[in-house]
């Protein structure tokens, strides 16, 4: 799993993917949103990398 480190960022610039990422909104039970964070940290990223990275892994549909 990369997490980008080392790579300059620059803003709207993609560093781990072919395309730039942008502000969405999901609502989710506390349940939900607090299992997110945990598993974001037991895997050193944030929430919204580790829901990217799930989404990507299950969901095999191009744009």
């Amino acid at each position: 799993m990369s997490t980008g480190k080392g790579k300059k960022r620059v803003k709207n610039t993609p560093v781990l993917y072919d395309e730039a990422k942008k502000r969405r909104g999901v609502w989710l039970t506390d349940t939900a949103w607090h299992s997110v964070q945990e598993l974001a940290v037991k895997n050193d990223v944030s929430a919204s990398e580790y829901l990217e990275e799930m989404i990507r892994k299950y969901c095999v549909t191009e744009a």
